[in-house]
């Protein structure tokens, strides 16, 4: 079999392709991840005799309906979670405006990214215990923080 660059260059569009009409858009990019990384870890099992797209789209599409099962067992709502405390307790107009804006923004991020950032600030929880919870890969929490922040960022300085 060739090397998993060589795999990924020459294959991945249409795993992406696959996937588009499995999971939702934003977790497209995040799944093709997962199914190539299962498919370096996995190459020893791969069978010559099978077309290498064949056991790819068998691997996408498992990935997929596991994605699918874990991100509707694990979607935190984010009235489900403590509002963040104020320093005495007691909540001021001005802190009430600002996290009336926060949570609108939140509302606008994909929800991938939304529950990322709130597990990580609400949740309280590590990046690393973030991607155990949700099944995916550290970088793809990472990469699913950097973004949600930085379009939250944008966000909330236009408005």
């Amino acid at each position: 079999m060739e090397t998993i660059s060589e795999c990924f260059r020459t294959r991945a569009s249409l795993v992406r392709s696959y996937l588009r009409r499995l999971v939702p858009p934003q977790d497209v990019d995040d799944v093709t991840q997962v199914v190539f990384a299962e498919a370096w870890r996995s190459r020893n099992r791969f069978d010559p005799a099978r077309s290498p797209e064949a056991w790819l789209l068998g691997i996408a599409h498992n990935r997929a309906v596991d994605h699918l099962r874990a991100r509707r067992a694990t979607t935190v709502s984010l009235e489900e979670l403590a509002d963040p405390p104020g320093d005495d307790g007691r909540a001021a107009g001005e802190w009430l405006a600002d996290r009336d804006r926060l949570r609108r923004a939140l509302a606008e991020l994909p929800a991938a990214q939304r529950e990322a950032i709130a597990l990580a600030y609400y949740g309280e929880l590590s990046r690393r215990e973030i991607a155990e919870r949700l099944h995916v890969p550290l970088g793809t929490v990472k990469a699913r923080t950097a973004r949600g922040l930085h379009r939250l960022h944008d966000l909330l300085a236009a408005g």
